[in-house]
């Protein structure tokens, strides 16, 4: 299982070239994307009907936000952001909820909480619990949950990628097929690589952890509708992740968005136009 990893006969520091997109966008350009990424956010909720604030998970405390609910449960698709598992929150992270909430879509953005205060395990467990509060719950604050669709960026296209596999439902009480559908976006499916890259002086993970903890390793005898999408501009080791998932689920070539990079793909979820909207939309709409 150690072996043949994407990546493995590369040196620490090609490694940390083809994951390190901070280092490849630059200073600039990086907070310039969080920039957009909280203004969009708060320009996408203010005034949208929802229940910010809710803690979904008792034994961690940690909390989601509800936005664009309407008259009747509605689909729900729930957002994982990145970060590489220790940046970000929801409040950098519901850019598209305006976008949805005018197709008839509710969105759901969990915190989770970030390493190194929490392992990767924990973090897991948390966003899997938040999967369960809605499909539990959501009814009660405008939500179908029987039409979950959840997404993620980066590292919350890995932790998507955690939701998506089996053998994790039963233990909180959910049916195999909880998530109907999912979009990960410029993931990590195979976490090996990280434990020779700068991010693992945080995550603290080991091969056998590591392999644990992917989803392109881990058994899925259900597998459900998916678009794996990735950045034309992303790093060459996300580009390969994404190549490889999209071949394991089954769902063909992955949809590559042409002149966007790691951090500003996820943005075009804000026009329902673009190729990502439609995706998205049409993902939505099947299930």
């Amino acid at each position: 299982m150690h072996s043949g990893f994407p990546g493995d006969e590369l040196t620490d520091e090609e490694l940390d070239v083809a994951y390190n997109v901070r280092r490849k966008a630059g200073p600039e350009l990086f907070d310039r994307h969080m920039e957009r990424y909280r203004a969009e956010s708060g320009k996408a909720v203010a005034g949208l009907p929802g229940t910010p604030g809710v803690v979904y998970d008792e034994a961690s405390g940690e909390r989601l936000d509800v936005w664009g609910t309407g008259d009747g449960p509605r689909p729900v698709f729930l957002f994982v952001h990145g970060g590489y598992w220790m940046a970000l929150s929801r409040h950098e992270s519901a850019f598209m909820a305006r976008m949805l909430h005018e197709q008839g879509i509710a969105t759901v953005v969990p915190d989770y909480t970030l390493a190194p205060r929490a392992t990767l395990e924990e973090i897991v467990r948390q966003v899997r619990a938040a999967v369960a509060w809605v499909h539990r719950h959501g009814r009660d604050h405008g939500l179908d949950p029987d039409r979950i669709v959840v997404g993620g960026s980066s590292a919350g296209g890995h932790l998507t990628g955690m939701t998506m596999v089996g053998g994790w439902q039963a233990e909180l009480g959910l049916p195999a097929d909880a998530v109907k559908a999912a979009m990960p976006v410029s993931g990590l499916f195979d976490l090996r690589p990280i434990t020779r890259v700068y991010v693992n002086r945080t995550v603290g993970l080991d091969l056998d952890r590591a392999a644990a903890l992917s989803p392109l390793l881990l058994p899925a005898e259900r597998r459900c509708p998916a678009v794996v999408a990735v950045a034309e501009h992303d790093g060459a080791g996300f580009l390969e992740q994404t190549r490889r998932f999209g071949d394991h689920w089954g769902g063909g070539a992955p949809l590559v968005v042409p002149g966007r990079d790691h951090f500003d793909v996820v943005l075009d979820w804000t026009d329902p136009g673009t190729a990502m909207s439609r995706a998205l939309l049409d993902l939505i709409r099947s299930v």
